[in-house]
């Protein structure tokens, strides 16, 4: 795949999605949450606060939510400079509080977490290095150096040494993992979001083309008899016209030019018009036309088709369905791109199910990747040279995961592995030691009974004259 899907978002464009006004809300939560604390620190448990102090402190808060909402509009959306500093000023405030409220004696110095775990999931992980650091330096500092929590009888509320080393270690690590853990799963949300908005570009692409072809194929069939009545007509006036040189070569021009009109519309509509008895075909001229693109790159390309374990001798007509044909086509291509000179593609089927086994004679899949075949943005193969090998391509493993997911859709269940074809045996078997891709479908899922086959035309048009 290329290094950026048409239509996806690059990674740092994500840090533009926090919109001002969520920090802002989020923000004044804090500032209620703060107050009410302080209110009952104050006046219910009689504590002697600096209330001066700890106001201001609250008031910077409140202040800087007043200016940012006075000076940008409702729907501004923060870059990642400005979503940094703003969860900056966040840790900032809060450790401030804290030093004035009691340091780690506080319960409330657990809330340093939130501005870090909200740039995990938003930022980068560069900008929520920064922050973790600083908040580790600063809940270290107030864990040392804060004002007392004394009682107006001069008692002071004090944790004993060892809790307040626990506070401080379970705030640092969770910091760290809350960080880490965030970071993971909004990464992989991401990536998943991107790679099934790639699956349903490809299969809307596969779509359009279908169609396309049906519309062009459409248009050969109309246009062939008056493509048949010009060259009829071009050639009797050919015959007439033996004695008029100019003329003779003008109505060969035209003969010409209709011959190359029919051409083009047939090799245009080799998919196919998109008429009900096209909405089925046999298997192998599924996985045929799946194979197209490829037959000319350079590999050989070797199909067989055959019935096992007491399957019908006839070949079994299945849905002729975008999304099969387009991961058919990606795993194709996958062999193709990394096999050394032939892919193998075995179609067979019981009477249960079908099957279609790819093989290739490529250095296979990474044996410790086998596990990960088909999630996205995982590295496939290996080879010596693979950018010189697939030039265009990352091998970030979105092609199966498209595969994967649209034959899944079908109904198909999907197998990875490397080695050879177990029911090939002799010289035949070392060929055959690159990746093996099997897709297996219930043939309730894809096939087409006999009855809907005869069926599916419908009754025959009349055709007036």
């Amino acid at each position: 795949m290329s290094t950026l899907t048409p239509g996806l978002l690059p990674p740092t464009e994500r840090t533009h999605w926090i919109r001002l006004r969520t920090l802002i809300l989020l923000r004044w939560a804090a500032v209620v949450g703060q107050l009410i604390a302080i209110a009952v620190a104050a006046f219910y448990f009689q504590i002697n606060l600096d209330l001066g102090l700890c106001l201001l402190v609250v008031g910077a808060a409140v202040l800087a939510n007043v200016i940012a909402a006075a000076i940008y509009p409702e729907n501004r959306r923060l870059s990642e400079t400005e979503t940094m500093l703003t969860l900056l000023f966040d840790i900032a405030q809060l450790s401030a509080l804290l030093f004035l409220t009691g340091g780690l004696n506080n319960p409330f110095a657990l809330l340093i977490l939130t501005p870090v775990t909200i740039s995990a999931t938003a930022l980068s992980a560069r900008s929520t290095l920064f922050l973790a650091h600083v908040a580790y330096v600063l809940i270290t500092i107030v864990a040392f150096y804060h004002l007392p929590l004394a009682h107006a009888d001069g008692t002071v509320e004090q944790l004993p040494a060892i809790f307040l080393f626990g506070f401080w270690a379970a705030i640092v690590i969770g910091i760290s993992f809350l960080g880490l853990y965030a970071g993971r799963v909004t990464s992989e949300m991401n990536n998943m979001s991107d790679a099934l908005l790639a699956t349903q570009m490809a299969l809307s692409r596969e779509q359009k083309l279908t169609d396309l072809g049906g519309v062009v194929a459409a248009a050969a069939h109309e246009l062939g008899t008056p493509l048949a009545t010009i060259k009829l007509v071009s050639s009797e006036l050919m015959d007439e016209l033996q004695d008029n040189a100019l003329l003779r070569e003008d109505v060969e021009l035209i003969r010409d030019q209709a011959d190359r009109c029919r051409d083009i519309l047939r090799s245009m509509g080799r998919a196919g018009k998109d008429d009900l008895h096209m909405r089925t075909a046999p298997l192998e001229a599924v996985v045929q036309e799946a194979a197209d693109p490829h037959r000319e790159r350079g590999k050989e390309l070797i199909f067989t088709a055959g019935p096992i374990h007491g399957g019908a001798p006839r070949m079994p007509v299945i849905v002729r369905r975008p999304e099969i044909i387009h991961g058919l086509r990606n795993l194709i291509q996958n062999a193709v791109d990394f096999a050394e000179t032939r892919v193998w593609v075995a179609a067979q089927w019981t009477p249960e199910e079908i099957t279609i086994r790819i093989m290739d004679d490529g250095p296979g899949y990474p044996p410790h990747l086998l596990g990960r075949i088909g999630d996205p943005f995982v590295r496939q193969r290996k080879g010596a040279e693979p950018q010189k090998e697939r030039p265009g391509y990352e091998g970030m493993g979105l092609g199966l995961f498209i595969a994967k997911t649209l034959l899944e859709r079908s109904g198909a269940k999907l197998s990875f592995a490397n080695g050879t074809d177990p029911a090939v045996t002799g010289a035949e078997r070392a060929d055959r030691r690159g990746a093996v891709v099997e897709v297996e479908w219930p043939i309730s899922k894809v096939g087409v009974s006999p009855e809907d086959q005869v069926a599916a035309l419908g009754e025959n048009v009349l055709i007036e004259a």
